[in-house]
């Protein structure tokens, strides 16, 4: 059992399997002995302090990634030799959870599932569709956010022409959070299913901010005088894409060379844990899920804003063959079920699309792309095009080698 007082140290000897966990949450480098050797006597409590976060709510993630190897082998016990095949990405806070409630379904052992954390990254799952030639070599069920996954022409996006997926959910209503004036989530052509959001929002470190404006939309974090200032959540693909397409269509492609130019200009970990007395440089806002701001501590100098203009999303989407919809349907069924939709909306502040749940949120606004701009546009050309634009935002403020 993982407490406050559990070090660096303990951490990485005893339980090697959380390294990316914590990599995650920007503590790095654990498997240089050097940065180790300078901060593996910090506990937990230590760390979390000096990063202005909740240490109660970052320890019980870690002691429910420690579960998880059981319960996957289980789950690979029973999902080897089934009839269907799914794939995707769970996010972090709420696998575990998920899971379980995968595993209880009756007839669940003829569905063979693959559904990593989504920490693990897009890359095995893009390969497994690039190896695809026809309908016939992909998974029967996909979960995931992307961007690039889901609507670039080489991977998803030529079967989605093909009509090879179907949204078995087309007629039930999205939650009025995402189905009102503002926002329509629902995919017209009926395609993909989604089942919840991933959204992006501010954490300021009031004490680095100064006496800078506090920002309160996306606009205002390309402000000049946020250079150097910024960390975004460049490791999480889906999200950070889905930053740097809703920027360039509102703003250009200026706007993601100057965030390229915000990016913090150093993200050492030996720094991020030295005294406030020292000299470092340190974020004063940082881009993030929407759940990761729950672990700031009350009264700190981190106050989270929910922008003005509405949280960037990045969807939770659900790939159905339509072919096979009979079959898949009672395992498709759990994934649109309210008790998940409460799951994700609930234990993981990931807004579920289900029309009964409860989000919690007040008044939220959201911003999302837009189904025209995604139809008539090439995603895979523009996310390609705004990674070299950030790049060269990157190289001007020094960033290059991050």
């Amino acid at each position: 059992m993982i407490t406050k007082q559990t070090t660096l140290n303990t951490l990485i000897t005893d339980y090697p399997e959380l390294q990316p966990t914590l990599e995650l949450h920007g503590i790095k480098g654990l498997d240089n002995p050097h940065i180790l050797k300078q901060i593996g006597d910090k506990t937990l409590d230590d760390m979390m302090r000096l990063k202005g976060k909740n240490v109660d709510v970052f320890i019980e993630l870690l002691n429910e990634q420690l579960t998880k190897d059981t319960v996957d082998v289980t789950l690979m016990e029973q999902s080897t030799n089934g009839s269907y095949n799914m794939l995707g990405l769970l996010p972090c806070p709420v696998r575990m959870p998920l899971l379980e409630g995968l595993h209880d379904l009756p007839n669940i052992e003829q569905v063979n599932h693959e559904l990593k954390a989504a920490a693990e990254g897009l890359d095995w799952l893009k390969d497994s569709v690039k190896k695809a030639h026809s309908e016939d070599d992909l998974a029967d069920i996909y979960i995931s956010a992307g961007f690039d996954l889901f609507f670039e022409d080489s991977l998803m996006n030529q079967y989605k022409t093909q009509k090879v997926f179907k949204d078995y959910y087309a007629d039930v209503p999205f939650n009025p959070d995402f189905d009102n004036d503002t926002i329509q989530l629902k995919d017209p052509q009926h395609d993909y299913s989604m089942i919840g959001v991933v959204p992006a929002v501010f954490l300021v470190n009031t004490k680095e901010l100064g006496d800078r404006p506090m920002p309160k939309t996306w606009e205002d974090i390309l402000d000049p005088v946020f250079k150097g200032s910024i960390s975004l959540p460049v490791s999480d693909f889906d999200l950070f894409n889905a930053i740097m397409i809703h920027l360039y269509k509102s703003f250009g492609e200026d706007a993601i060379v100057t965030l390229g130019e915000q990016l913090v200009e150093s993200m050492h970990p030996s720094q991020m844990v030295k005294s406030d007395t020292r000299s470092r440089v340190k974020p004063a806002i940082s881009i993030m899920p929407y759940f990761f701001t729950k672990m700031a501590l009350p009264g700190s100098v981190m106050q989270a804003v929910w922008p003005e203009d509405g949280a960037i999303i990045s969807p939770i989407f659900m790939l159905t063959k339509a072919r096979k919809e009979t079959e898949l349907k009672p395992y498709t069924d759990y994934f649109q079920s309210r008790e998940v939709g409460e799951i994700l909306a609930h234990k993981g502040l990931f807004p579920s699309t289900h029309p009964q749940v409860d989000n919690k949120l007040s008044n939220p606004t959201f911003q999302w792309i837009g189904w025209d701009y995604i139809n008539n546009n090439n995603i895979g050309e523009i996310l390609d095009r705004c990674k070299e634009l950030f790049e060269k935002g990157m190289a001007n403020n020094g960033s290059h080698n991050r």
